[in-house]
This record gives C-alpha cells, structure tokens and sequence, in this order.
C-alpha cells in the first residue's frame, strides 16, 4: 500500500491560526470600542461576569474571563483601587474571598455591555445575522466537543 505524501499546508489553513486570528481581529475590533470608557477587554471581561451579582472566587473568574491567576490578581487590585469591584470573604468557605461588582462597577459595566452588542451588531450586520448566530452554535460545539 503506498504511502500518500504528506501535506503541509500553510499555517492560514490551520484551524488553530485562524481561531486566533478571528479573535484577535474581534478584540481589536472590542477594544476600539471600548478605548472611550478606558476599560481594557479583559475588565469588561470580568465586570460582565460580576453582573450576574453572585459573587465569584478568583479560581471561578480566571476560568470564566480566559485569565491566568497572576494576571487577573493584578487586574483585580487595579480595579478595586477604582472601586470598581470589591472583595468579600466567602461566608461559606472563610479561606475564600468571593469577588463582587460595585455600584460604580455596575454602572460602567452597563455602559460597556452597550458598546459590545453594539460591535456584535456590526459582526452581524456585515457578516449576516444567519451566519453569525451558526458561527457562534458552531464555535460553541467545538468548544464543547474539546471539554
């Protein structure tokens, strides 16, 4: 049985090179957006994880806002000196601390939601609502299947 040659495609054929790429477009795009209101990506990230007003552990928010646990400590210091989020000691686990959004935080986050569906309807608007609602059922799949 013959052997097939090996194909190397180039790397912009890699799924891999463009998932990065389609982010890096998209948080551009996000971040252009946001620049007006001085909140990086990832504070918008972690203030709209806040918004549900449960209160979240630092594991559950690295994982929830794609952050590893040094950066988003040093992110989450920056915010509470903005008194933006606060923290509050787990009454059910006294060794943890549960992270909260401030009055302040919940104010801005409602600013910024506003900005990100604002840049979301522009994706739809120039890629088509149909196509944008398959992309994120397809991009949720594939997550999904690599859990």
């Amino acid at each position: 049985m013959a052997k097939s040659p090996s194909r190397n495609p180039p790397i912009t054929e890699h799924l891999a090179y463009l998932l990065a790429q389609a982010n890096r477009e998209i948080n551009r795009q996000l971040e252009a957006r946001l620049r007006g209101e001085g909140v990086p990506v990832e504070q918008w990230r972690i203030l709209k994880v806040l918004s549900d007003g449960k209160g979240h552990s630092m594991g559950e928010l690295a994982e929830a806002v794609l952050l590893n646990h040094p950066t988003l400590t040093k992110i989450i210091d920056r915010m509470v000196s903005d008194s933006l989020v606060y923290r509050v000691q787990d009454p059910e686990d006294r060794r943890k601390v549960l992270m909260h959004s401030s009055d302040r935080g919940k104010a801005l986050t409602q600013r910024l939601n506003a900005l990100a569906l604002s840049q979301e309807a522009h994706i739809a608007e120039n890629y088509g609502d149909k196509a944008t609602a398959e992309l994120k059922r397809l991009l949720e799949s594939l997550i999904d299947s690599a859990t």
